[in-house]
């Protein structure tokens, strides 16, 4: 099956943008520090996976990344309507980091099936290394929510295993 990468290229670029938003926005409700800079950090590499992908992007509609990346959210994203209604409803650190770990797994999915549907291996290892970044986002999340919960995280688990 073959797609217009053009257009992929184009909506990765959106998304990344929409993740990018919904860390922003997520950071801002944080009243726990480390999970707020999670957060921050979060959005400043959404950031640059935008940025990777808009190096490829040979369209003219984005003609500035800064502007576009700059400009207001958009509201009926899957990533930002769901961080607006956690925001709105019953806001936890717990819950949004449960939600970006959902988020980034989807992602993670997203990014390797559109990989497997290109051809051209400049543009396929963008793909490719965006999926392992976006996995390496779910582990970090991960860390995060198991630490704040109070749980053993793996790094500690030789501690208690010898004691």
């Amino acid at each position: 099956m073959s797609i217009n990468i053009q257009e992929a290229i184009k909506r990765s670029i959106q998304t990344e943008k929409n993740a990018m938003n919904f860390y922003q926005l997520g950071a801002q409700k944080m009243n726990n520090a480390d999970a707020r800079r999670t957060f921050e950090l979060l959005a400043k590499e959404e950031r640059e996976h935008a940025s990777q992908f808009y190096k490829i992007y040979q369209g003219t509609d984005i003609p500035s990344l800064e502007t576009f990346l700059n400009s207001p959210p958009d509201n009926e994203s899957s990533w930002v309507s769901t961080i607006a209604r956690l925001i709105s409803a019953d806001f936890s650190e717990q819950k949004a980091l449960e939600l970006a770990m959902e988020r980034e797994k989807n992602l993670e999915e997203v990014l390797l099936e559109t990989a497997s549907k290109i051809d051209a291996a400049e543009i396929k290892e963008i793909y490719l290394l965006n999926a392992k970044e976006t996995q390496h986002h779910y582990q970090l999340i991960e860390s995060e929510y198991a630490r704040l919960m109070g749980m053993v995280h793996e790094t500690d688990i030789d501690t208690f295993v010898r004691e």
